[in-house]
């Protein structure tokens, strides 16, 4: 079969083009903005790529075309296709129809932490040799790729594994399918890691979101399970509208609970009070515990003892652009992280606090830079809650172009320490001016940033 994706360098789309080649399809793919990385990557594997949209694209006479969700209506190509009556699909359904039929599908959902507890499970089942498949928002460092088909499990060298590991998007399907992404993947095995008002540019309000993870639920068999967390009334809210699934919870003092945490981030592992091992690792922030428990459960569900599970994380190398280091110059450290919610932003800055200790100790500052470039964050829906989720930092830069409020208004209550700049180049000599030898700069965006991580070591130097 021929395929042509709309919105092939997505991350999403770009893993399903690389799910579609390696299972024998011919794919091409087009974008708005073809280049590096995805590009580079997507060539590698023998996908043609095309710079826009425009209608002529339907030369190729695919047998179908995939609609990835930044296409909308008035896109040249999309109205070409509707007019020709030509068949088309989302994303989300070609996965399911295609790659995720018959599979025992493990789906991490949640404001926060998908990528991150998607490619830690990924890897504790890879570890236990059960070979996943997996389809994840960004690169888990233990693999260097984001997406792949099952392989043959260790146990089993006659068949193929069963499993498939999904990061399970909110976000909505395409411009013709507005529920959420995950509704189309029936998951087994569910992780509700936490959930918060977010996506300000398609949900109206927080119990919007609620009944779109209240579908999800509905999707998961009698036989499955459902790893949710413990300390989240919204969660509890989902569950309270109908559950016909098992419910392990985590994170309160319910069954999967954390003990004995040490400073370096080690911590017990509890399962209704009984304690099933220690974690040693290098991985820190309370969220990552969080993260780290949640899989646990949901590996267990797939029959990886807890055993291995400690095994396999006390290996995990974490994801890229989650907490990163991207380089060191003159005893500063820079940091590239994709924190781009209040929240997301509190737990990010309070980890890398725990893990280099209180500035009156140490003498070790935390220097934050932030971009505010989610549609949520540009619509100025959580302005008022970044003050606080910065307070963890010592000097706060933003930056402010494109954005539809005033930054340096929203975070007058920390104006002593926060600056705003519209200029790249002067937000990056303003943070060098400042800089010293053991300080920590962390960049926090969802996007490129203009490549302030490189051009800061350039600076620094």
């Amino acid at each position: 079969m021929h395929i042509h994706i709309l919105g092939i360098c997505g991350t999403f789309m770009g893993g399903i083009a690389v799910l579609a080649k390696a299972s024998g399809h011919k794919v091409t793919g087009c974008d708005a903005n073809v280049y590096p990385p995805m590009s580079t990557q997507l060539v590698a594997q023998g996908i043609e790529l095309i710079e826009g949209f425009d209608p002529g694209q339907t030369a190729l006479n695919p047998d179908i075309y995939v609609i990835g969700n930044v296409v909308s209506r008035g896109n040249p190509l999309m109205e070409e296709i509707l007019n020709r009556g030509l068949p088309y699909i989302s994303g989300p359904q070609w996965l399911a129809e295609n790659v995720l039929q018959g599979k025992w599908v493990l789906a991490v959902a949640g404001t926060h932490g998908k990528t991150t507890t998607s490619s830690m499970l990924a890897w504790i089942l890879e570890y236990a040799g059960l070979a996943p498949g997996f389809l994840i928002g960004g690169v888990p460092q233990n693999f260097g790729i984001s997406a792949r088909l099952p392989g043959i499990p260790k146990q089993d060298a006659h068949s193929t594994s069963p499993f498939f590991v999904i990061e399970a998007d909110e976000y909505d399907t395409a411009f013709f399918d507005k529920r959420s992404k995950f509704v189309h993947y029936r998951p087994r095995t569910a992780i509700l890691n936490n959930l918060e008002f977010d996506h300000a540019d398609i949900f109206n309000d927080l119990a919007a979101i609620e009944t779109q993870f209240h579908h999800l639920v509905r999707t998961v068999p009698q036989q499955g399970l459902i790893v949710s967390n413990g300390r989240e009334q919204s969660l509890d809210r989902v569950l309270e509208k109908g559950c016909w699934t098992p419910v392990e919870k985590f994170a309160g003092l319910d069954d999967w609970a954390i003990a004995n945490e040490s400073n370096d981030g080690s911590f017990d592992v509890m399962f209704q009070n009984k304690f099933l091992g220690r974690l040693m690792w290098q991985i820190f922030g309370r969220h990552n515990q969080m993260n780290a428990l949640a899989s646990i459960a949901a590996a267990r569900h797939a029959g990886v003892t807890v055993e291995v599970a400690i095994e396999a994380l006390s290996q995990f190398e974490n994801v890229k652009r989650r907490m990163e280091i991207r380089g060191e110059v003159n005893g500063i450290t820079v940091y590239d992280d994709f924190a781009h919610h209040p929240t997301a932003i509190t737990t990010t800055v309070a980890g890398l606090r725990g893990k280099i200790g209180a500035f009156n100790k140490t003498g070790a500052r935390i220097l934050a830079v932030l971009e505010p470039r989610s549609n949520t964050m540009k619509l100025g829906v959580m302005k008022n809650a970044l003050p606080e989720s910065l307070t963890e930092a010592d000097i706060v830069f933003c930056y402010g172009a494109n954005l539809g409020w005033d930054a340096a208004e929203a975070l007058a209550p920390i104006k002593t320490k926060a600056s705003v700049y519209e200029d790249l180049n002067t937000l990056v000599a303003s943070i060098v001016l400042v800089a010293q030898p053991g300080d920590h700069i962390l960049v926090m965006s969802n996007g490129g940033f203009g490549g302030i991580h490189q051009k800061l070591l350039d600076a620094l130097q």
